[in-house]
């Protein structure tokens, strides 16, 4: 499949550098019609043999459609397509007849945008070699026409003032807001207005209604180009900014600026000019870093007491105790030896930073924390939804046109079926409600996309796998060096290399995964933009998901449970002995891994990829245009700003941006228990994310169309997901992967004087030596042993039924069982409760809607009133007599859509 003739381009405004040549390039040749858009394409000398080749073939792309959908909208015939499937023949022509092609192709697709009402011009003279752009301007009957059947709500004349909240509730939010005045930017958008325009859905038949005075302002430049996108077709197209030069600065300095990290973002400024959709992005992005605060604050809390009481836990104590001279069982086979309980003392110790009581506390508290920030962020689009004039906006009303794909997979469908190729291309005209893709079409892809998901699971789970042999091997080679150093660190060498081991295979698999996935929804056909979006998102969020977070679930809920024991051992490959967590449990070696995981996955994949593929991307599109370096400086000055954005990174969508906070937001609730620091590092990166990202978009991305919408959609689905997994998953860690409830067990049920003392012994059992497997035992016993020790419930070797897990053991899972069902139930009754609490519209946002109703309801019928009374001024006395015997029946056909109106919206 050949790419479209034309390619869209964006058009940023310019940075406060170039300012003075704010102008340049954002207007037609005649000063005064300013450039809604521009397309760009690639110029190449057309072949002398084809180049008066007519556009037979024109290709039936989602251009044409829209342009075609358009026409009809005018009350004109659309403009004759041609027969012929540009898919096949494609494939049956040489490179040259596609340039020609291209080139009839796209100057058949001005034409049609020329019926359409758009003005156009073209730059093929420019400073850049072998690209050529086309400029668009959309008259006002056009934008017009284009906003009604859009549905954009426009504000009209009608001003009204906005209640303002009183009691003590208000009183304190003024002093909240005058104690944090200065951590808001110098930008009008955030100033409290007491007033607000009411907002209706533009109607030519209404134009009475706005304030059309100045009607090069009453459209914004980002209305201006969503316009014209939507009759270009769906596109990756980009544009102008015509008159925005002062918005742009107040973003550049306000907000993506390093020195401004500790302010608010201007939202209201970065949806104005980058539209709803990425004006929700960051103000979502902006609440989460907020309520990562307080979350940050107790998680540092809990460490610290971690600290504070290192020295008072007991277990640690008698680990680390001079005359404790219990003997362990050794770690591996013939390369281990036995050693003394007291080499674990900074492991003990360590462990214990992560494994308190305070760790339940924050488990609890980050559960409901995310309750919170998942009601807050509810309240908080809501109220964007109304201060963007959103509240009746539904995204069906933009998303529901069927994708070029899916009608050409239609189309195909219909041909196959009929065995009538021109009759069919001659009356195709779009897909109906007979002619769709069942799921029988479909079945093919599904089977693949099943098979190709299990398999990327598998690959995953297969490097864990890898992974746990290099651990395996890895510790016996080193426990046989010569060295004694190496042989002391061995446990933290193994750690900390298989950790970035790891993180070096997710970033890999990350981007494998994340082009399988567009393979995998690119099958399936879609039919809109929406679902092909969101299929999209959720098949990358599992396989990336499943490729984080495997090896971190494997060390805290596999490893040490399928060992075995002394003299009876689980082998893998009959001759690597599973691995064992340290005597302080396996939460210091989850904690390394999660911190190692996240850390390198911020500071490598979310800061340093988004700073350097850009600019590398942008090199090598100044390479490949083939300058000389002696001109640079001389073209630059030269170069229109079109031109200058045509070496930018296209806008590849929000999809990467929000998938790193979700897995990061998973980072920060699945495993909080083992790791209470992970929200104070999430928070330090996303004060710098804000700030790189928003630099991103202004500097380092071509400008975007501005879409509108009203949620953030499939996210926030996701996130609710990620919450509720993560009350299960953190009682699971808490119950086996910690010690907390063995340590309970034996203060209530086993220890003599109800403390912590004999819990070390309590947890170990015995094993005589000499039942150790022939070729198993250590080969150079440091001293003489007959018996030795090892971590686990199980019966000693004098008695009736020697090696067999014991009560104590039983009792434990009991234990254990039962906090895991008495922690999911209370921590999601209370998630539930806050939930239940916490209203999803704030009161005073309700009131404003519903006041706005009624102003719209009142301004209705003083309109029909003044119909009503112009129409009888008009009219003689016989006139009126008639018009009055009438005038009743028209009454009382307004009056009850009124009165029912007011009740649907009461309702």
């Amino acid at each position: 499949m050949h790419s479209p003739p034309l390619s869209p381009q964006l058009l940023n405004c310019l940075t406060p550098e170039e300012n003075t040549g704010c102008q340049h390039g954002l207007y037609f040749q005649d000063g005064e019609r300013r450039v809604d858009y521009i397309l760009t394409y690639h110029i190449k000398k057309p072949s002398s043999s084809r180049s008066n080749r007519q556009s037979s073939r024109f290709t039936d792309n989602a251009f044409t459609r829209s342009i075609r959908r358009g026409t009809a909208r005018l009350g004109r015939a659309p403009t004759p397509q041609p027969r012929g499937d540009p898919e096949v023949a494609s494939q049956d022509h040489s490179m040259d007849y596609h340039v020609d092609d291209k080139r009839l192709h796209r100057e058949e697709f001005e034409g049609n945008l020329r019926d359409m009402g758009m003005e156009l011009e073209k730059d093929e003279d420019t400073k850049t070699p072998g690209v050529g752009f086309v400029k668009i301007h959309a008259p006002w009957h056009v934008l017009c026409r284009e906003a009604e059947f859009m549905k954009l709500k426009m504000p009209t004349k009608k001003v009204y003032e906005m209640k303002q909240s009183t009691g003590v509730g208000a009183k304190i939010n003024t002093l909240v807001n005058k104690a944090t005045e200065p951590l808001y930017p110098n930008v009008e958008d955030n100033r409290t207005h007491n007033v607000k325009h009411l907002s209706y859905m533009f109607s030519r038949e209404k134009q009475h209604l706005f304030d059309l005075s100045d009607r090069d302002s009453f459209f914004d430049s980002k209305t201006r180009a969503s316009i014209v996108s939507v009759i270009c077709g769906p596109c990756n197209a980009c544009y102008v900014l015509t008159f925005c030069c002062s918005v742009f600065q107040l973003l550049y300095e306000e907000w993506a600026s390093y020195s401004v990290f500790y302010k608010y973002q201007p939202i209201g400024l970065v949806r104005k000019y980058f539209g709803e959709k990425i004006g929700l992005y960051f103000a979502w992005l902006g609440l989460y870093t907020q309520m990562l605060i307080p979350a940050s604050l107790v998680g540092v809390i809990v460490f610290l007491y971690g600290c504070a009481t290192v020295d008072d836990n007991i277990p640690s104590m008698e680990i680390c105790h001079p005359k404790n001279n219990i003997t362990m069982c050794p770690l591996c086979d013939r390369a281990c030896s036995y050693w003394k309980l007291k080499e674990a003392c900074g492991t003990a110790r360590a462990s214990h930073l992560f494994d308190n009581p305070a760790t339940v506390f924050f488990s609890i508290f980050m559960a409901l924390w995310a309750a919170m920030f998942m009601e807050h962020w509810k309240r908080r689009q809501m109220r964007l939804n109304y201060e963007w004039d959103l509240t009746g906006f539904e995204e069906e009303e933009v998303s529901d046109h069927p994708r070029a794909e899916y009608e050409l997979r239609v189309m195909q469908k219909s041909l196959k079926k009929e065995h009538k190729t021109q009759k069919v291309l001659i009356g195709y005209s779009g897909f109906t409600e007979k002619e769709k893709l069942t799921c029988k079409d479909r079945l093919p892809a599904y089977m693949t996309n099943v098979v190709m998901m299990l398999l990327m699971i598998g690959v995953t789970f297969a490097i864990v796998f890898g992974v746990i042999l290099y651990r395996i091997s890895t510790k016996t080679a080193l426990h046989m060096s010569n060295n004694p150093t190496t042989r002391s660190n061995v446990r933290l060498t193994v750690k900390t290399t298989a950790a970035i081991i790891n993180l070096v295979v997710i970033l890999i698999l990350d981007e494998v995964y994340g082009a399988v996935a567009r393979w995998l929804t690119v099958l399936e056909v879609p039919k809109t933009d929406k679902s092909f979006e969101e299929r999209l998102i959720f098949k990358t969020f599992i396989l990336k998901f499943v490729n984080a977070f495997t090896p971190i679930i494997y060390i805290a809920f596999f490893r040490g449970r399928l060992v075995g024991r002394p003299g009876s051992y689980l082998y893998v490959f009959e001759s690597y002995r599973m691995e064992e967590c340290a005597h302080g449990g396996c939460l210091m070696e989850l904690c390394i891994q999660l911190s190692i995981t996240m850390l390198g996955k911020q500071l490598i994949q979310n800061n340093l990829f988004e700073i350097g593929i850009p600019k590398l991307k942008k090199l090598i599109r100044y390479i490949k245009s083939k300058r000389r370096s002696f001109q640079e400086e001389e073209r630059e000055k030269k170069l229109q700003r079109y031109e200058t954005d045509h070496f930018l990174e296209p806008f590849a969508g929000l999809t990467p941006e929000y998938m790193e906070m979700i897995i990061q937001f998973g980072f920060v609730t699945l495993f909080v228990a083992s790791f209470p620091l992970a929200p104070l590092f999430a928070l330090l990166n996303n004060i710098i994310e804000i700030r790189l990202d928003a630099k991103k978009f202004v500097a380092e991305l071509r400008r975007p169309v501005a879409a509108r919408a009203k949620d953030i959609g499939i996210w926030y689905n996701l996130l609710r997901a990620v919450a509720k997994v993560a009350v299960i998953i953190n009682a699971f860690v808490i119950s086996f992967t910690s010690d907390f409830i063995p340590r309970l067990v034996y203060q209530y049920m086993y220890s003599p004087d109800g403390s912590m003392h004999g819990f070390v012994n309590h947890t170990l059992s015995y094993f005589n030596v000499s039942n150790f497997q022939d070729g198993k035992e250590p080969m150079d016993p440091q001293h003489q042993v007959e018996m030795c020790r090892y971590k686990d419930y199980r019966e000693p070797p004098w008695s009736n039924t020697p090696y067999v897990i014991s009560k104590e053991f039983w009792a434990v899972l009991a234990a254990r069982l039962a906090f895991v069902i008495v922690f999911q139930n209370v921590v999601m009754l209370m998630s539930d409760i806050v939930d239940w609490l916490i209203p999803d519209i704030p009161k005073d946002i309700s009131l404003q809607i519903h006041k706005e109703k009624i102003l719209m309801v009142e301004l209705f019928m003083k309109e029909e009133q003044g119909k009503i009374q112009f129409i009888d001024s008009m009219m003689p006395c016989g006139g009126k007599e008639k018009r009055n015997n009438h005038a009743p029946i028209a009454r009382s056909r307004s009056i009850p859509h009124t009165h029912s109106h007011t009740h649907a919206n009461n309702f």
